[in-house]
């Protein structure tokens, strides 16, 4: 598999999604009927931290393009709050839009706590009960549609829960949906397992992987492993991008440690004949957080994060990230601003 980075154009700092105000994450793109490129991305307002903010205001919007790469136009609100007594009422995020049949599906992980709501300047950590109670109640859910410019519905439960006795039972989310050849689904997922004692600072361990497979996306999804994915393999990755195509299943994700690409918070790459046992390329970075610049500059970026890739008849035509302006390697807890960038691939 060539490189993900040697098929960049290069980068540009004015085109992909990004609102005054707000802080971005989590961009995925769909061509919509009307022929424009529709990018559905997680926002929450920039008065809360960046982390751990998203877990308690995060909604999912809407934004448009007549190009891929942007720069994309905020339209809508698709995914609001929606009251503490629903599964996904108080947070929004991960959005992933696919188009399924005549229908466009939108898989993103939803939360929610009992508490009050956050108040105009509160201090919000991440030992606040609001946010310990939103992480804990990750779970992943579909809104399905018509049309690209909705109405969507919401379905009433989660495609996806976590299982008491296994590796995912304290939180799913980060979905990665892929279409397989027989019209299943088989969803790749992040998950976490409730820590052991003596409990550390956070009840949860790692992050892992988890497969899943569904008959449709609507209907409920159904856990296939008993073990994560890489299970063993000292190795911890997040936010996977699943894909398929003659030569079988894709597969690139953020690696946390650096101990596959060499990079840490680079970018990896797997494949797998079944989608269930998979294989990294080590030593090898699919992408890099150093990017190219239109200016004839490289850059390195705080974040690259939640990759996405927008294939056309077949060929993939741009790269969407999360990405933040943080220069001193830790990311969202010292950025200023985040946005989605596209990254066109070149011809």
């Amino acid at each position: 598999m060539k490189m993900l980075n040697e098929m960049f154009a290069p980068a540009s700092l004015d085109n992909g999604f990004k609102m005054n105000g707000y802080w971005v994450w989590c961009g995925s793109v769909v061509k919509g009927e009307d022929g424009r490129y529709h990018m559905f991305a997680s926002r929450w307002r920039k008065t809360l931290p960046m982390h751990p903010g998203w877990l308690l205001e995060s909604e999912v919007v809407r934004a448009s393009s007549d190009t891929p790469d942007g720069a994309f136009r905020f339209e809508e609100v698709v995914l609001p709050s929606r009251g503490a007594q629903f599964w996904d009422g108080r947070s929004t995020h991960n959005p992933h839009i696919i188009k399924y049949k005549d229908k466009y599906v939108l898989y993103y992980m939803g939360t929610t706590h009992p508490f009050c709501d956050v108040k105009e300047n509160e201090t919000v950590s991440t030992t606040d009960p609001r946010v310990i109670c939103a992480r804990a109640n990750k779970r992943i859910g579909v809104a399905i549609s018509d049309s690209v410019f909705g109405p969507w519905k919401r379905l009433p439960e989660p495609v996806l829960d976590t299982r008491p006795e296994c590796f995912d039972n304290f939180l799913v989310s980060n979905p990665a949906p892929c279409v397989m050849p027989d019209g299943k689904i088989l969803l790749i997922y992040k998950s976490r397992s409730y820590a052991k004692k003596p409990y550390p600072e956070f009840l949860h361990g790692k992050m892992l992987f988890g497969a899943a497979v569904a008959a449709a996306p609507w209907e409920k999804h159904r856990a296939v492993l008993d073990k994560p994915l890489f299970d063993g393999s000292g190795y911890e990755v997040e936010d996977p991008f699943v894909w398929y195509d003659e030569k079988g299943y894709h597969l690139m994700a953020k690696d946390m440690n650096g101990n596959i690409c060499g990079e840490k918070y680079g970018g990896v790459y797997a494949n797998s004949e079944d989608g269930f046992c998979w294989n990294f390329e080590i030593g090898k970075k699919f992408y890099s957080r150093k990017l190219l610049f239109d200016d004839k500059t490289e850059r390195e970026l705080g974040n690259m994060e939640r990759p996405f890739i927008l294939f056309e008849n077949g060929q993939p035509i741009c790269t969407y990230f999360a990405v933040s302006d943080s220069t001193d390697g830790l990311g969202f807890h010292t950025c200023k601003n985040t946005w989605n960038m596209a990254l066109p691939i070149k011809k």
